[in-house]
């Protein structure tokens, strides 16, 4: 005996098609879509704006935090335990190595910042910013408790690793910010020489 599966929904009784939740969702949907075209957050490249923003935003911040011992002292756990970043303690020492990467922090933002209008800058800057994030994502398996025993450790985070994880996003949020400056630098240096 064979047995068929359908994905076919079947309307509930004194329902019609026009007034199935289906379609009224579907009728809701195409509203908001046309609001958000109508209101420009659709529009072309807002969404690349945005996220340059918002990166350059987030480096002024965290830059400006490393600059104080309050800060340098909290990196003490993801500094020592990074395998790419320990060199820097025996290097510049504790606050020193507070203060390169906040100069570091606001060189790439001021990177990425400048790259609204020199795509060849926001390169620099969104590959400073990859490096950046490789860096700290490195940090996640050599955290000390970084895993929840109680919870059964892997993949229950918590502490320093938690605060990690936010670093796999703003990797690809750099990653995304190189790949479209060295489309629209290549697009431009095209330009240029066909001129």
């Amino acid at each position: 005996m064979k047995t068929t599966y359908t994905n076919k929904v079947s309307l509930a009784p004194g329902e019609t098609p026009a007034n199935s939740p289906v379609a009224v969702f579907s009728e809701l949907m195409d509203f908001l879509i046309k609001l958000l075209f109508n209101l420009g957050l659709l529009r072309k490249d807002f969404d690349y704006h945005v996220i340059r923003a918002s990166m350059v935003i987030v480096y002024f911040f965290f830059g400006y935090q490393k600059w104080f011992p309050y800060e340098a002292h909290t990196l003490i756990p993801f500094v020592s335990n990074g395998p790419l970043i320990s060199w820097m303690y025996p290097v510049f020492g504790l606050q020193g190595a507070s203060w390169f990467l906040g100069v570091s922090e606001w060189l790439f933002g001021a990177l990425i910042f400048l790259g609204f209008w020199n795509k060849q800058l926001g390169v620099l800057g969104a590959l400073g910013s990859c490096v950046t994030f490789i860096m700290t994502i490195t940090i996640i398996p050599f955290m000390p408790d970084g895993w929840n025993a109680a919870a059964g450790g892997f993949p229950a985070m918590q502490g320093g690793v938690a605060f990690l994880m936010k670093d796999v996003v703003f990797f690809a949020v750099s990653f995304y910010l190189l790949k479209q400056d060295a489309d629209r630098a290549s697009l431009s240096n095209q330009i240029v020489k066909g001129l």
